[in-house]
């Protein structure tokens, strides 16, 4: 199993309507890197949702559903889509300022390149931020 971790800001897709769906189509993704890492999801990968933007935090778990397929958004066929589903909101909140204050998660690329969209998460580092939402 993979680690990962999405992006979403407040005006695009938020945890409330994610959980509203259940399950629902992660589109839109126009940067060859997070491409790249949607492209090495696999079903039963587990995603942590963070929100971008205005109070950002990871702020529930997800779990891929459906490997990458055509983004249903474009008809470009270099852009992919993959299917998340809900799992469960986390305890509390883990905002950035937290993330960014813990010396083991200074390596993730949340910090080192903030602004891509989906990018991996080592187990330990996935641990770790499920420990300061607890």
């Amino acid at each position: 199993m993979n680690y990962w971790l999405v992006k979403s800001g407040p005006h695009e897709y938020t945890w409330d309507e994610f959980v509203e769906h259940g399950t629902d189509y992660w589109d839109g993704v126009r940067n060859y890197q997070a491409r790249n890492n949607m492209k090495l999801m696999q079903k039963g990968d587990t995603v942590l949702f963070y929100r971008s933007v205005k109070k950002p935090a990871v702020v529930g778990i997800a779990e891929v559903a459906r490997e990458h397929y055509q983004d249903p958004t474009t008809d470009d066929q270099r852009w992919v889509a993959i299917d998340l589903k809900v799992v469960r909101p986390l305890a509390s909140e883990v905002p950035l300022k937290s993330i960014k204050a813990d010396d083991r998660l200074q390596n993730i690329a949340l910090i080192r390149q903030s602004r891509l969209s989906v990018m991996p998460l080592q187990k330990e580092e996935f641990d770790i931020i499920l420990s300061l939402s607890e």
